[in-house]
């Protein structure tokens, strides 16, 4: 039997299987924090799809801790029916659940949170919500730190009341505890700075003091245990800190890496394409050596086969997937049948677009965040269905639809994939460096999932007429579309003569669909970028400034098995 489907501990809970739904803000909450409809679609889709523990989004424990707009809430007693509401959905579905208790520290703003942000020290944070802006927050006394801490507490209570098994306790990515750790945020000359000791002091304090209040429920710590830029924390410590927090209460640890002030990009946070699978498992597998908890391992993991060996060879108790499991709700269901999964291509568009203001939603996936607008979908029955197109479109439809239909695929290619392959060829897809073979494994699990449900391909076809689909009782186009301003033959060159990743030549970025349109590219890649229509994004503008602003130097260490980003000259 798959490893990945057996039963596993976190402290007092059972988990049916060792998959767990990290938190990911998905903005389905309402604008005062509430649990909403599509809050519980959203997650109920990872529940239905087997999913064995599902963390809920991160909630801070005070309301001065908000980082987001629409951010779920567990501050106040208020918030307990909802959240009831959510667990008893979700332990009907047969899964279990936790909420992550997460406070932004210095990475909020007044108009975010409605109160002043406090931090370890009061030194500049560069924030991006929807908009950028730097702020210097208040620094932290030592009663403002004991209040904290029973925020925490109260909070986790609040948990409890509501159903959930499990809390995490966020240490990771910038976050309060994680400025606590790096000493590039955290000035202090008091007990809870200078020393590495000192420096991971919160953090352990508020981890005893929930796992106290709460010794009934699972208590999960979630550390970056690297920060990728000079001054963070460097992983010889952050090892030692979960080697602590095992020893403080821990039930389980939850490892990441990454920063908002990672260099050379923050995007390490949630590794694009263009980084090595399994991005932090041998951190994870090294700690896991150290300590006598499970380890929750994160981070490009969403092949099954990777999965199943990190935790066969003893380097992780559980894998942790967001991305994947916002792309593929249903991937430990597929796993059990042996079906293909829908491949995430690690794009960061649902995280992206979601700092821009936007919902959570996925490129591969249109259901994600969405998922109360697809309820109960009328299916066809019976029929014979032509679909022309073996792009992305066509192979999704292809695959949703041919249970109980006759379907064929006809495409004039030679082979499937369409202008998606091209994608696949331009320097950056969605705002991150491409790799070809994400694009090429996603389409390699969609052709298959057609494959196995009986679907029929008529390759080096083209469809001229009506007449040549004679017999069929649904045909569905899905084409693509076609480049702005007669600029698709540039393009094509710019992509199949390799020209477009030359250096100092134009170059194409592929954002959104298909209908382009070069722009002067950004000063730090020079060239052209193709866009919907926009001149580059206001998040991406943003995100540019920001890194100006942080002023942090250009440090690139070393990930497990891989280099944090690619730097491309030109």
């Amino acid at each position: 039997m798959n490893i990945l489907l057996t039963p596993a501990r976190i402290g007092p809970v059972e988990i049916k299987n060792r998959i767990v739904m990290p938190p990911m803000t998905t903005r389905t909450a309402d604008d005062e924090g509430f649990v909403t409809d599509d809050c519980l679609a959203y997650y109920l889709a990872r529940v239905r799809g087997g999913t064995g523990l599902i963390t809920v989004e991160m909630a801070s424990p005070e309301k001065v801790g908000r980082h987001r707009r629409r951010e779920i809430g567990i501050y106040d007693d208020c918030f307990i029916p909802g959240l009831r509401r959510l667990t008893d959905a979700i332990h009907r579905g047969g899964a279990k659940v936790s909420i992550q208790l997460g406070h932004a520290g210095g990475h909020t703003r007044a108009d975010i949170c409605g109160e002043t942000p406090i931090a370890p020290s009061a030194i500049a944070h560069p924030v991006y919500e929807i908009t950028f802006e730097t702020i210097v927050p208040q620094e932290m006394t030592k009663a403002r730190i004991d209040e904290t801490i029973a925020a925490h507490v109260a909070a986790a209570q609040r948990a409890r009341t509501a159903g959930f098994d499990c809390v995490e306790i966020h240490a990771a990515h910038g976050y309060l505890i994680s400025q606590f750790h790096a000493p590039f945020e955290n000035r202090r000359r008091d007990e809870y700075g200078g020393s590495l000791e000192n420096r991971a002091r919160f953090g352990l304090e508020v981890l005893r003091a929930v796992k106290a209040a709460v010794p009934d429920m699972g208590v999960v710590y979630r550390l970056s245990v690297e920060d990728f830029f000079p001054s963070g924390l460097p992983y010889a410590e952050g090892r030692q800190i979960a080697i602590w927090a095992a020893a403080a209460g821990a039930d389980a640890l939850h490892l990441t890496a990454g920063h908002y002030r990672s260099r050379p990009s923050a995007q390490v946070v949630l590794p694009p394409m263009n980084f090595p699978e399994a991005t932090f498992l041998d951190y994870a597998a090294e700690v896991r050596k150290r300590v006598g908890v499970p380890i929750i391992a994160v981070g490009r993991l969403g092949d099954p086969a990777t999965a199943e060996r990190a935790v066969s060879q003893g380097k992780a108790d559980f894998i942790a997937l967001g991305r994947s499991l916002i792309a593929e709700p249903d991937w430990v269901e597929k796993v059990r049948r042996g079906e293909p999964i829908r491949r995430c291509l690690a794009c960061n568009t649902c995280i992206n677009e979601m700092r821009g203001g936007a919902r959570i939603g996925c490129v591969v996936n249109g259901a994600a965040g969405r998922e109360t607008v697809f309820v109960a979908p009328q299916m066809p029955r019976g029929e014979r269905i032509a679909v022309i197109g073996a792009g992305p479109a066509g192979l999704t439809y292809a695959s949703l639809v041919a249970e109980g239909n006759h379907v064929t695929v006809f495409d004039k290619d030679a082979q499937p994939g369409g202008a998606f392959q091209l994608a696949a060829k331009a320097p950056m897809f969605q705002e991150v460096e491409t790799d070809e073979r994400s694009f090429a494994r996603y389409l390699a699990n969609l052709v298959a999932a057609c494959q196995t449900k009986g679907v029929k391909f008529r390759f080096s076809t083209e469809v001229k007429s009506a007449a040549e689909l004679l017999g069929f009782d649904l045909i569905v186009t899905a084409s693509g579309a076609t480049y702005r301003f007669g600029l698709g033959l540039l393009t094509l060159w710019l992509i199949k003569t390799g020209m477009a990743r030359a250096r100092n030549c134009p170059a194409v970025y592929i954002v959104g669909n298909p209908q382009l349109v070069l722009l002067p590219r950004p000063a730090r890649h020079g060239g052209a970028v193709a866009s919907p229509g926009a001149a580059g994004s206001a998040r991406d503008r943003h995100w540019r400034r920001g890194a100006r602003r942080q002023k942090q130097g250009g440090d690139c260490r070393r990930i497990p098995g891989g280099v944090a980003g690619r730097r491309r000259e030109g």
